[in-house]
């Protein structure tokens, strides 16, 4: 498994992997390119292959980073069948080392308040709840934790 930038090559394997996590709420290609042509911050785990060349589409992360001080994480996702091999864990800590070295002191996420697991491994990172945006995610209305991690 290796960690490499998103490009815009990597978008249409990652569609797929967005419907079976996300459904409805999915991001559309419009949006990945929307992040990939503004600079925002965005890597992909591949499964290589013995060649060194770019294999499957593992899981895919993104930062956007708002100067001074502040940086968002814009969404973590690993496909289904590679889930609890701690790739979540690397995409993370890419995006946080990341956020440090643009001079991030704040960095902040939202995630699903029904997504438990997830909420799990952002606290383990140092992530606190500071509010909910109620009805964020649509069409479902979930609403949406708002997690913050200050860097001391």
């Amino acid at each position: 498994m290796r960690l490499g930038r998103f490009r815009w090559w990597h978008i249409d394997e990652v569609l797929p992997i967005e419907a079976d996590l996300f459904g409805a709420e999915q991001w559309s290609a419009a949006m990945f390119w929307n992040e990939l042509a503004n600079g925002h911050f965005y890597l992909v785990a591949t499964d290589d292959d013995a060649t060194g060349d770019d294999g499957a589409v593992l899981g895919y992360a993104g930062l956007a980073v708002s100067p001074p001080d502040e940086a968002w994480v814009q969404n973590v996702a690993v496909r289904r069948d590679a889930q609890r091999r701690g790739i979540g864990r690397l995409l993370l800590e890419a995006l946080l080392a990341e956020a440090a070295r643009r001079g991030a002191r704040s960095t902040l996420l939202e995630v699903a308040a029904d997504n438990a697991p997830a909420q799990r491994l952002y606290a383990t990172y140092g992530f606190e709840p500071i509010g909910v945006r109620r009805g964020y995610y649509q069409p479902s209305n979930t609403d949406a934790l708002v997690m913050q991690r200050n860097e001391d």
